[in-house]
């Protein structure tokens, strides 16, 4: 048996943090807008400037990188005291037919009420960080074992259809097809690239028997109070009525998120490697590694660093210790 991936667990302090980090987590229920469905306000001209910038050097990596495919994360306002650094997972294609290196990606298209797959280009993904003070973008890069079928896989448009479910939820259990959050249907896109998948009437039950299988082991939010689960009841982007009963009553939800999809990806693949930037509003830090950079974004003695004079970019140099 291989050896299980690491779990993300946090303890709720306070119904409001959870409420908060969960509508935040939705925040990719809408990739074609910086506003969520209820509203919201798009960043300033002042932080799409820096957004702009950091997705430059996302895109500078990944074309550096040697590789067509990388999978891509952004992290999501207020998480980090949840224990979730990212929010939002999808698979960056340099043979996009959209742009070179667009997402592809599950979002909610809040007119029509329905999840969708959407291909954002790469400055649209990084500007949904919206985060004046500290925002993460986190790129594995596959080996090309890994990387070729989800390639093919992805690049497909009636094989990425055939994995996106009906009905979006936030907290979507990991195993179950009543809904389906965004970075649930890429765990679900990786298992039917990598799995012996044949086309079926239920290719959501095969990818997540797999997933199964293969000990994926989904972000486990012990909420710890019985009253939030009765308010995930009632929260336009939440639902319980998914989850298993003995998950219900210990007061736990299991979820896709981006730390168990990374984490999952290393475990099969530990060849893979990762790539995290963060920005403040004085530079930009390119990590290379699977340890994670820390709070505050500030970097090692071997990241490379990018000072944001203005609006300007000074030439990258490499930290000191």
């Amino acid at each position: 048996m291989k050896p299980r991936a690491p779990t993300g667990r946090w303890q709720a302090r306070d119904w409001a943090g959870v409420v908060a980090a969960w509508a935040i987590c939705a925040s990719c229920a809408h990739a074609s807008s910086l506003n969520y469905c209820d509203g919201g306000t798009e960043p300033g001209a002042a932080l799409q400037d820096r957004l702009l910038q950091v997705a430059a050097v996302v895109k500078d990596e990944l074309n550096q990188s040697g590789q067509n495919l990388a999978l891509v994360s952004r992290s999501g306002l207020a998480l980090q005291r949840l224990g979730q650094r990212y929010s939002h997972a999808g698979v960056s294609l340099k043979a996009s037919p959209n742009t070179p290196w667009s997402v592809r990606q599950l979002y909610f298209a809040c007119d029509e009420k329905r999840p969708r797959i959407f291909d954002q280009g790469m400055s649209g993904f990084v500007l949904g960080v919206n985060d004046a003070n500290e925002g993460f973008v986190s790129i594995v890069l596959l080996p090309t074992e890994a990387a070729a079928p989800l390639e093919r896989a992805a690049l497909d448009d009636h094989f990425s259809l055939q994995l996106l479910g009906a009905s979006y939820s936030a907290n979507a259990y990991a195993f179950s097809q009543r809904y389906q959050n965004c970075n649930q249907w890429l765990a679900e896109m990786l298992a039917s690239a990598w799995g012996s998948w044949v086309p079926q009437d239920n290719p959501r039950s095969a990818a997540q028997h797999w997933l199964a299988d293969q000990h994926y082991q989904p972000t486990v939010f012990d909420v710890g109070w019985q009253p939030l689960m009765w308010l995930a009841a009632r929260l336009r982007w939440l639902h319980s009525d998914d989850h298993p009963t003995r998950d219900l009553e210990a007061a736990r939800f299991r979820v896709s998120m981006p730390q168990s999809i990374e984490a999952f990806v290393h475990q099969r693949h530990p060849d893979a490697t990762r790539i995290e930037i963060c920005y403040t509003a004085t530079q930009v830090v390119v990590h290379r590694g699977w340890e994670s950079i820390g709070v505050g974004c500030k970097a090692g003695s071997d990241d490379t660093v990018i000072r944001l004079v203005g609006n300007q970019v000074t030439e990258p140099s490499i930290a000191k210790p």
